[in-house]
């Protein structure tokens, strides 16, 4: 099926619509306006009506779009209904926290492994998913047509681990890591800067409480 090319900020928010669609009761309205989830959000309606029609063209004037409609749309657009297969590098607590996560699954994601160069981390997650080692990467990835990795390894070590992703034939990288990753044409890498998003916060508070 052809898939449209959106820009970013507009891939950003439909999980936000998406994840609002999915929390509404079962017993709720048929229908949801552009101005409705707009006012539930805090985004501008005009900006909500523009993403809206990119993914979903079931809107009606003065009625909306029809919930169950709206959603499935979402979800298709970001193949959410396909699922794909992903491997952790890096057992540490980070590592197991999203092994051990049971909701990626609802967003097209499932974790089937982690993998470490730790021989005392090897063996079985409390969640029954294998820990394994890493010089068993590649020959997994490659067997199972893995094509995402998630790094959560320190920052010394991330580097290393992208390369061997790529090696075994990974295109896409969702990266925990905080430091910058240097990749060839046609991968993807997603980084998850959790130092940013604290001085974001800090930075927020200090100016909100920080005055006299």
């Amino acid at each position: 099926m052809y898939r449209k090319t959106i820009s970013p900020s507009v891939l950003n928010r439909l999980p936000l619509y998406l994840n609002y669609l999915r929390s509404l009761p079962a017993e709720g309205p048929e229908y949801i306006s552009a101005t409705a989830l707009a006012g539930e959000l805090g985004l501008g309606e005009v900006q909500v009506r523009k993403d809206l029609a990119e993914v979903c063209s079931q809107g009606r004037p003065k009625v909306g779009y029809p919930v169950t409609d709206l959603q499935s749309s979402i979800e298709e657009f970001l193949g959410y209904n396909n699922v794909n297969d992903a491997v952790i590098v890096g057992a540490g607590k980070l590592g197991m926290a999203l092994l051990e996560y049971g909701g990626f699954r609802s967003y097209g994601l499932n974790v089937v492994a982690a993998f470490d160069a730790d021989p005392t981390k090897l063996g079985t997650a409390p969640g029954g998913k294998s820990i394994v080692s890493v010089d068993r990467f590649e020959n997994l990835c490659r067997r199972m047509q893995i094509k995402i990795g998630i790094i959560t390894v320190p920052a010394d070590a991330a580097q290393k681990v992208c390369d061997m992703m790529i090696s075994a034939g990974i295109k896409a990288v969702w990266n925990f890591a905080p430091t910058h990753l240097k990749v060839p044409d046609g991968i993807l890498v997603q980084n998850e800067n959790m130092a940013a998003s604290l001085a974001r916060l800090s930075t927020h508070l200090a100016e909100q409480f920080g005055k006299k």
